[in-house]
């Protein structure tokens, strides 16, 4: 490595110049990269739901409805003036409303009133509306514009609309505090005015090459846009700052700058190179879920912590070369207060804190699988936004509703009958459109006007919407959908289809949950691998796998002893997120611990200990809660909020074990990871005692 590094050195300009190129490059192609922000588009391909989105897509132009408009205080005739407008929208591709299930040229009174309740109740018209998928932005805004703010508006294509342009503005926003925040602790963890702009510079760098690789992926989630950043800054931060004290200890020997920043290199390389792997072996675990956004921040993430350990080793050589002048010129007196008094007090009660830890791990591990669980987007507004007060709005008028489809293999009219009269019958369905139900069995389909003919019957397909009165997702709905699904095939044992939200939510809540064991098994058995190479101990990795693991176990039991429900793909995302980010703590503080207990004995190793790192782990810790914390209160967006939250809380979780229960478990089982010989011990307790 030495003449790689002596090379890299000796064309440092060139080095220089190939990375602000290309992060220039970057800057400009991560405009070009597309953010999704529909969830259910990343289930897995081979899912039900998938499928039969994709069959409904080929055979039918409609689509499937996506959105609900109430319009309030109008008549009949109001309400049909407004269907027209509502049609009439850019992205509208179809709107329903009670004249498509019965004549409202009758008196209502003579109609079935549980449909006609399904969408015109005390004087309130519910409007059920499918939009085009590329056209939700300026669809939901047009859609907007007719019925105005005094009316709701609430759907899958609304929070999705809604996502897309209120995440851009808050991401900014975001990205502004943390910067800001990363200055100010490396101005007060650092020697030199300059410093805190050397490390933000080629955290900068590095990160505009991850955005703008991003290309390479086609689009990227909205989770992977709100958080990716955010989190490669967080976890990257030490790389840099190690690199820069390195260089300084180095030069303190060595009077020649290229010779001392060689000799940086050489002596960072396997703490920073370990630090990096950790957390790219727990991101690249979420490669594995068959949820696709697992795959896509897992190696968003690992690709952006991979190019900041390049730019650490490559750029930031050229760069601290370049700066030193400037930092020399700018030293300032250290800002931070010494924390010895912190290691002697971590050294007075780590034994009953040791006790405490092993009294929590059993009950925080099943307190944290013991959550109530969202599993699609149905809350992912809260009651505070636009979008949750319209959706409480239109549930307080019609209850809760949602809109889904069946298609059935077209050619058999009197079987048709019998599966329409067989979901009639299933509680929670009020109302069913179908060639059957509008036209009958028995007329002809050139009786049927041909726009609405195309929307009920394809080539090869007939297609059913159903209305039913059931959330969007919850036992209820995953009831329901079960029944539907074997009501269908009684009739159509095989080739049939059904799609809905609250059918993708179904899907959705079965993958994510199978998804679960294998992604936290894998994370836990590489990192413990890497562990089991880079400290050459059995013992060392269980002690600092399971100590960050309980940090994880506690910190997601935090929802339960709240009896606050959890987005499980926030939960299954925030494990390996929080295990690959923090692990790093616990491996720093146990390699200063074995440094140590080569020259102190044991409860002298840990005063040290907890001296030497405490400023590390809390800048980094620092850094990483505060940028959770931001992404938590200031997304609107509910499953990036809680994400945030967790990732803050489980940072401090982290934090506190490391520096507080750790040294603790270090010390009572130290003879299993270390090895001394009896006659060194005297010499070091008389010295002590001596001092």
């Amino acid at each position: 490595m030495r003449k790689f590094y002596e090379w890299i050195i000796r064309h440092r300009k060139l080095v220089m110049a190939f990375f602000l190129a290309s992060a220039l490059v970057c800057a400009f192609l991560r405009n070009m990269v597309e953010v999704n922000y529909d969830i259910n588009d990343y289930l897995p391909p081979d899912s039900p739901s998938t499928v039969a989105l994709d069959v409904l897509g080929e055979e039918f132009d409609g689509g499937i409805p996506n959105a609900r408009a109430m319009i309030k205080d109008v008549t009949i005739t109001q309400a049909l003036e407004y269907k027209e407008k509502l049609k009439g929208v850019d992205g509208v591709t179809e709107v329903t409303w009670l004249d498509d299930t019965a004549d409202v040229t009758i008196p209502l009174e003579t109609l079935d009133q549980d449909t006609v309740e399904t969408y015109y109740r005390d004087g309130n018209a519910l409007f059920t509306i499918t939009m085009d998928e590329e056209k939700l932005v300026d669809a939901v805004a047009g859609i907007r514009e007719v019925i105005g703010d005094e009316n709701a508006l609430t759907g899958n294509a609304v929070s999705t609309a809604v996502a897309t342009t209120s995440t851009v503005a808050e991401v900014a926003k975001i990205a502004a505090f943390a910067v800001a925040f990363v200055f100010l602790v490396l101005l007060l963890t650092t020697n030199s005015w300059i410093e805190p702009l050397i490390v933000l510079g080629g955290l900068g760098i590095a990160i505009l090459i991850n955005t703008g690789t991003n290309l390479i992926f086609g689009e990227i989630s909205f989770v992977t846009n709100a958080a990716g950043s955010i989190l490669q800054l967080a976890v990257s931060l030490d790389y840099s700052v190690f690199l820069i004290h390195r260089f300084e200890e180095c030069r303190q020997e060595t009077p020649n700058v290229e010779t001392a920043m060689v000799e940086a290199l050489c002596k960072s390389t396997g703490s920073i190179l370990s630090s990096g792997l950790t957390t790219v072996i727990g991101f690249l675990a979420l490669v594995l879920m068959r949820f696709q956004i697992g795959p896509d921040l897992g190696l968003a993430l690992a690709k952006g912590v991979m190019l900041s350990l390049i730019s650490a080793f490559l750029f930031m050589p050229a760069f601290i070369l370049m700066m030193y002048p400037l930092m020399d010129k700018t030293r300032h007196r250290s800002f931070v207060p010494s924390v010895r008094g912190l290691g002697r007090a971590v050294c007075r009660f780590m034994i009953p804190l040791s006790c405490v830890f092993a009294v929590l791990v059993v009950p925080a591990y099943l307190a944290s699988n013991s959550n109530d669980y969202y599993y699609g987007t149905s809350h992912i507004f809260g009651p505070a936004t636009q979008s949750g007060k319209d959706t409480a709005a239109v549930e307080e008028a019609f209850g809760k509703n949602d809109t889904y489809v069946v298609l059935v293999p077209s050619g058999s009219r009197a079987t048709e009958k019998e599966l329409s009269d067989a979901l009639h019958r299933l509680p929670h369905i009020t109302s069913v459109i179908s060639y059957v139900d509008m036209a009958g069995a028995e007329i002809p389909e050139e009786y049927l006007d041909p726009d609405t003919l195309a929307l009920l019957e394809s080539e090869h397909y007939s297609r059913m919407v159903l209305t039913v009165d059931v959330d969007y997702e919850g036992n209820e709905t995953f009831s329901l959908v079960e029944k539907i699904r074997d009501t269908v095939d009684d009739y159509y044992p095989e080739d049939w289809y059904l799609a809905g939200q609250g059918v993708s939510t179904y899907d959705l809540k079965d993958t994510v949950t199978a998804d679960m064991t294998k992604v936290n098994m894998l994370a836990i058995g590489a990192v413990f691998f890497v562990l089991l190479l880079l400290l050459k101990s059995v013992f060392l990795p269980v002690i600092l796998v399971l100590g960050i693991e309980t940090a994880i176990w506690i910190n997601l039991s935090l929802p339960y002893f709240m009896d606050s429900p959890v987005f499980y793909i926030a939960y299954l995302i925030i494990s390996s997120i929080q295990l690959g980010a923090t692990v790093d703590y616990a491996i720093l503080l146990s390699d200063r611990y074995r440094e140590y207990r080569e020259e102190y004995d044991k409860k002298q190793s840990i005063i040290e200990t907890i001296s030497a790192v405490t400023v590390s782990v809390m800048t980094s810790g620092s850094v990483l809660a505060v940028a959770g914390f931001l992404i938590g209160y200031i997304s609107t967006n509910g499953l990036l909020a809680q994400l945030g939250k967790l990732l803050g809380a489980g940072t401090l979780c982290s934090i506190v074990i490391v520096l507080f229960v750790l040294p603790g478990l270090l010390y009572l089982l130290d003879r299993l990871f270390v090895k001394r010989k009896p006659h060194d011990v005297k010499p070091m307790r008389k010295r002590l005692h001596q001092t």
